[in-house]
């Protein structure tokens, strides 16, 4: 298309046009939320893809002298922006996650000597790793680029979804290596690699696998890894101890050029000659069933030596991720928060099976996905709560996938439950309810998932009467979790009082009202962890009595995950009415949420919580952590919507910036980015599997959602400015709204949405 066709489409969009210009994915940054406790990654991916290659800053372990080592807590992602060098670059990531694994498969390029270890933060000439700059780093969706310094080497990585494209820019040297450190990962401990094995299979072609024991403790990963260019030479170094029975493998030189390679602590170095400039690239496929799959998925995938058309073809996937949602905002920086969290909203969950449809199960087994793509890491204490209902709103389909491999996690599982924290083949148990009942009750009332609906309200029950997990017999037998039994009794109360109304909601759209009765009495357990006395929940003891050494404001040891009692006593997003009547009525619940937002939580009150720090508090209201963020919200019952329309864009301006430390805590796998994207177009999911939203203040002037459905539903912000807060009066197709709330089926019906801003309220 030429420069005057360009002006000529521009020319014809009406004023205040949705986009400013033909390409929303320039408006992506994937370095904010880098730095400090974002723990996102900068690296290159596709949407949802199996892939995430992304440099890694340090390597630093686990644990030091047998105990927690709680810098590592900053390596989440792999990556600080803080960091002066780069160790190297792997293929799997988490996004935004407030513990980690991953790491898989470091690949570094060097010059000079071989040198087989990373070296330290401190001593960098004593390893692999190099300084780099941020002046000669770019970040773009499927696209990292960066000069390493130390070697000379401009580094620049793309991606498919289970191919990872590496193209190394090297200097003219007779002394040029590719590193594969198959002992590096992402927190690291000594026996966390299980084993590992590589075939060099000829001179540019090597296959292989490792399996990890960490937070998913049977991990298995497979890879084939080709070379553009053939190597001259390659070696090994085993860093296992020596045992006392060595085999027989022995006769062998295993150093150099040996082609059938096993053990815990592996690294390699493929060593090449290079002129000027020359570049050798590297095409790294990945696969959770074989060798063979792996190879066959680079096959499919990346058949060529093109980077530039494999970064094409991936901007172009997220541009039409990013066009599901096209908004006119205020600033420039507001589009790049906007845009950037959906980036951020379409990283996780992550495809896990090959490009023939197989991956393995929980049981172990290669399985065929029959009718759907298959996704692993589910994060679903955080993300049942905004991020599945956005793909519920925007991308129905792929959440109607999610939900079919929850449902074959609970097929493969042998203790017969849905998925806690589904990760890579594994349940790794981490956080507190049994929320996918949240996610699978969310997409059948709202008409997404497609399968057995029955099956799937019965394997919510049955994960709900798990009596072994997590004190959930107790909570039968008790109405609550007892605090002598958990240390997280009244979240757990809580959440499970919560997804028991989900499946309560569940039965009654089908008809099973005998599940309903029994899950709407369990539904209001909440009120058996509320101490009157004090006007808070409270951790309550087997014998019935309220725990007697209680802090209100402490994050830990309270009883409560990840937050205090400040937090977690408007926890009851189900039954927001009762909880109000609970506390003391219209005028208690607004007194305590102005102090919440008011009032100063110092730090010794979270100094023992590492998800939660001073840049995601707002007074001694933690937006940084998930289970406050249906709270701004409440006033709306309050009878004060004004207050509710005031915080929210408080919350917004404060919460979310353009920088790499943007992100005012851990982003939790598009939990943070899909508030922001819901309360920018003024609405928000307080309960999820209600077919409701609430009202809100928008932050946008205009968007245009495009549905699934072919329906388009435009929302527009009338006298739209930092000072406009307050929201006058809502219509949809020309009615006015006159609750708070929106239905879901009106909104995916299509038509146009209007708010009508003021300064005053």
């Amino acid at each position: 298309m030429n420069k005057w066709k360009k002006i000529l489409i521009f020319l014809m969009l009406p004023i205040g046009a949705y986009a400013q210009d033909l390409s929303l994915v320039q408006y992506v940054k994937p370095i904010i939320g880098t730095a400090k406790m974002g723990h996102t990654f900068p690296g290159a991916t596709v949407p949802f893809g199996s892939v995430q290659l992304s440099p890694d800053t340090d390597t630093i372990p686990y644990a030091v002298d047998g105990k927690y080592n709680g810098e590592v807590y900053k390596y989440c992602a792999g990556y600080q922006y803080a960091d002066p060098t780069i160790v190297g670059f792997s293929h799997t990531h988490f996004s935004g996650t407030g513990h980690s694994d991953l790491g898989d498969f470091l690949i570094m390029p060097t010059t000079g000597d071989v040198q087989m270890n990373p070296g330290t933060s401190d001593q960098p000439e004593n390893g692999y790793r190099s300084a780099y700059s941020h002046d000669n780093e770019v970040a773009e969706p499927n696209y990292y680029r960066v000069k390493l310094d130390d070697h000379q080497i401009l580094a620049e990585l793309t991606t498919s979804a289970r191919v990872g494209f590496h193209q190394y820019t090297f200097p003219k040297s007779s002394n040029g290596h590719i590193i594969l450190d198959l002992m590096a990962g992402i927190y690291n401990y000594d026996d966390k690699n299980v084993w590992t094995v590589v075939r060099v299979v000829n001179d540019s072609l090597v296959t292989g696998y490792r399996q990890t024991n960490g937070w998913g403790r049977t991990r298995t990963v497979y890879f084939a890894m080709s070379f553009s260019k053939p190597f001259k030479e390659y070696g090994t170094q085993n860093n296992d101890p020596v045992q006392v029975y060595k085999g027989f493998w022995r006769k062998f030189n295993q150093e150099k050029n040996f082609p059938d390679l096993a053990g815990k602590k592996l690294r390699m170095h493929f060593d090449f000659s290079t002129e000027e400039g020359e570049k050798v690239k590297i095409k790294f496929a990945i696969s959770p069933v074989s060798m063979q799959n792996a190879l066959a998925n680079m096959q499919a995938e990346i058949p060529h030596w093109d980077f530039d058309r494999v970064k094409h073809h991936g901007q172009q996937l997220w541009e039409k991720e990013l066009q599901k949602i096209v908004v006119d905002v205020p600033t420039n920086e507001d589009r790049i928060n906007f845009y950037t969290a959906m980036y951020h909203a379409a990283l996780m969950p992550t495809m896990y099976m090959d490009n023939n449809g197989q991956y393995k199960g929980l049981d172990q087994e290669v399985h065929q996905a029959d009718g759907f793509t298959n996704y692993t890491s589910f994060s679903l204490w955080d993300t049942f709560r905004a991020f599945h209902p956005y793909l519920n709103l925007v991308n129905p389909k792929r959440n109607a996938d999610m939900v079919a491999s929850m449902m074959a996690h609970y097929q493969q599982s042998v203790l017969h439950m849905l998925p806690i924290w589904s990760h890579y083949a594994n349940d790794n148990w981490c956080m507190s309810g049994y929320h996918s009942v949240s996610v699978i009750a969310d997409a059948i009332i709202k008409g997404v998932y497609k399968g057995d609906a029955l099956a799937a309200l019965e394997a919510c029950v049955q994960t709900a009467n798990a009596r072994n997990y997590e004190g959930i017999g107790a909570y039968i037998d008790k109405g609550y979790v007892p605090a002598d039994i958990s240390g997280t009794a009244v979240s757990n109360t809580l959440e499970y009082a919560y997804d028991d109304w989900c499946i309560a909601q569940l039965a009654k759209k089908l008809g099973r009202m005998d599940v309903y009765q029994d899950f709407i009495k369990r539904s209001s357990n909440w009120k058996n962890v509320y101490d009157p006395s004090v006007g808070f929940m409270r951790p309550r003891m087997t014998d019935g009595t309220f725990k007697r050494d209680f802090d209100v404001l402490k994050t830990d040891g309270q009883g409560f995950i990840e937050g205090n009692a400040w937090n977690f006593s408007l926890y009851v997003p189900h039954d927001p009415e009762g909880m109000m009547v609970n506390m003391g009525g219209k005028k208690r619940l607004s007194r305590y949420l102005d102090s919440l937002f008011s009032m100063h939580l110092p730090d010794e009150f979270f100094a023992h919580t590492e998800d939660i720090t001073r840049d995601g508090i707002i007074g001694n209201y933690v937006h940084g952590n998930e289970p406050s963020h249906h709270v701004a919200y409440l006033y709306n019952i309050t009878g004060e919507p004004w207050k509710a329309q005031q915080k929210i864009r408080m919350i917004l301006k404060h919460q979310y910036h353009n920088g790499a430390d943007g992100l005012g805590g851990n982003d939790d796998c598009g939990q943070m980015s899909a508030w922001f994207i819901f309360s920018s177009l003024g609405f928000y999911p307080v309960a999820p599997a209600s077919d409701e939203y609430w009202l809100g203040s928008p932050a946008i002037r205009n968007a245009k959602l495009q549905f699934e459905n072919g329906n388009t539903l435009i929302v527009k912000a009338i006298n739209q400015s930092d000072k406009n807060v307050f929201v006058k009066k809502v219509t949809l197709n020309g009615e006015e709204v006159k609750s708070y709330k929106l239905k879901h089926a009106d909104l995916m019906n299509g038509g146009e949405l209007i708010f009508y801003m003021s300064e005053k309220k």
